[in-house]
């Protein structure tokens, strides 16, 4: 009889191999509305598709609202190190553009922001990780997304640039830049010690990279390392290309530059 497997190795086999009925309805429950959704299972809160979810036993927890009942009982502290794909959707300018709305206008357009690029996310099989300030962050794991991650995630990235008008010829209706890397992070749940909640998230320097990617990115750009593209297989055409000194690292990172515009 096999060893029973260490949490650190149940932790890999999910986040590498996913469980395909797992993968099955999580994709079907992200086509219900609406937000906001069980972090991993995307199942919905609110909206018929939210009583859909109360009537299977997945009502939004208690303890913890970024997870649905079902996902808080199988959340505890642990996880691993897993090559993943990283997305970074950042509002440019958003300083200037809290300057010229009232605090409620701006708030209900960060708040459409949210529930465009959640949803893309959702979409495209990636697990959003944070929502903070002007930025939402998508994180591409293998037994989630598939083996294809680096791809599903510049297809978001051009989904989310499209769905915030960067192709209208009158403009986009919030500007945004997109950064994308593929590295190594260890992925799982940190916290829940001494009553912090307890939340799902990537840790390590390439995520700090992917970060630092959006933030150089213009609007209507998705910057793509190196790693990423390769890691892609795409063939995107004659795009252009960038070396970046990214703030902290003192080494000159080399990216694709992926623009989506009215022309």
């Amino acid at each position: 009889m096999p060893p029973d497997k260490t949490p650190e190795q149940e932790w890999y086999q999910l986040l590498t191999e996913g469980e395909p009925v797992g993968r099955l309805a999580r994709r079907l429950q992200g086509l219900l509305p609406s937000s906001p959704r069980c972090k991993l299972c995307a199942g919905p809160f609110k909206g018929w598709g939210g009583t859909l979810m109360h009537i299977l036993g997945r009502d939004q927890s208690r303890f913890n609202p970024r997870y649905c009942a079902k996902c808080e009982q199988f959340e505890h502290p642990g996880g691993t190190e897993v090559v993943i794909t990283m997305l970074f959707a950042d509002v440019r300018g958003s300083t200037t553009l809290a300057e010229k709305l009232s605090p409620t206008e701006f708030s209900r357009l960060i708040n459409r922001f949210y529930v465009v690029v959640t949803d893309i996310l959702v979409r495209t099989d990636a697990l959003v990780d944070r929502l903070i300030g002007d930025e939402v962050v998508g994180l591409f794991v293998p037994g989630f997304a598939g083996p294809e991650h680096p791809r599903r995630a510049i297809e978001a990235g051009k989904k989310i640039l499209v769905a915030t008008g960067h192709r209208s010829p009158n403009g986009p209706w919030l500007p945004v830049g997109v950064g994308i890397h593929t590295g190594r992070a260890f992925v799982g749940v940190v916290g829940g010690e001494e009553g912090t909640p307890q939340d799902f998230t990537a840790l390590g320097d390439n995520v700090n990279i992917a970060a630092r990617l959006a933030t150089n990115a213009q609007p209507g750009e998705i910057l793509i390392s190196d790693a990423a593209y390769g890691a892609a297989g795409l063939d995107l055409g004659n795009l252009e290309y960038r070396h970046l000194e990214l703030k902290g690292k003192g080494v000159t990172t080399g990216v694709r530059v992926l623009s989506v515009s009215a022309t």
